[in-house]
């Protein structure tokens, strides 16, 4: 049996593991400011070429950031960091894109009850706006695709959930670029009238402003069940195969 050679960590790595594991555990809090390279190197007794190298490897895994003539510091987490390329949309299959549309749907449903737990005056407000642009797009289907996105997107900034909303608007972001053909709209069109999916968007803001956690997540469902119906028979309508 043939085993693979075990390998000596380089200085380098080991120093790069030491800072990750004193960022893990709270000795380097995100913002702070890293010692610097020749108190670093003095510090762990190798070379500065050693923790330079160390620190590029811990900015290129976005953990630290170097900014010119200051240092180098811990970076904040951002929500916007999770995300997957728009790019990979032009890869889905149908069978991806009923996922993704799965995905959607555990993430408003507990986005619509967050927000009828947490919305402000400030969230009611963009949501009526939307509505509002909604109702005004009158056969404008891309005026009617604007508003929908823009109700989402403060339902989603009501749940006060700053993660849940960056991946709510990437999913979304995600479906609006793999159903770019669809932009005609067939959604606004045909099948789904832009008064039925007001009617459906204002049940929603309706329970959210009320507080009403069971009916803004039967009313969320129906939606997106509605919409999807939709997406799914437009996969069958126009023969797209691409099901694997």
């Amino acid at each position: 049996m043939k085993y693979k050679q075990i390998k000596t960590k380089k200085i380098y790595e080991e120093v790069a593991e030491t800072l990750l594991e004193m960022i893990k555990t709270g000795d380097f809090q995100p913002g702070d400011k890293l010692d610097s390279v020749q108190s670093l190197a003095e510090s762990f007794e190798v070379s500065r070429s050693a923790v330079r190298e160390a620190l590029s490897a811990l900015k290129a895994m976005g953990i630290v950031e170097m900014k010119q003539g200051e240092g180098t510091y811990v970076k904040t987490f951002e929500p916007e960091q999770i995300s997957i390329p728009l790019s990979a949309a032009l890869l889905m299959k149908k069978n991806d894109v009923r996922d993704l549309l799965e995905v959607r749907k555990i993430l408003e449903i507990g986005a619509v009850s967050g927000a009828v737990q947490k919305r402000n005056e400030a969230d009611l407000r963009r949501m009526e706006e939307a509505l509002i642009d909604m109702k005004m797009a009158d056969g404008n289907d891309e005026l009617g695709e604007k508003a929908d996105f823009a109700f989402h997107l403060a339902l989603a900034g009501a749940s006060q959930n700053g993660l849940l909303k960056s991946l709510m608007n990437h999913v979304s972001s995600l479906l609006l670029e793999t159903m770019k053909e669809t932009r005609k709209i067939w959604l606004f069109s045909k099948k789904t009238t832009m008064k039925r999916l007001y009617e459906e968007h204002e049940a929603i803001y309706m329970a959210v402003k009320e507080q009403n956690p069971k009916k803004a997540e039967k009313a969320m469902l129906e939606h997106l069940t509605n919409v999807e119906k939709v997406l799914v028979a437009y996969f069958e309508e126009t023969g797209r195969s691409r099901s694997h």
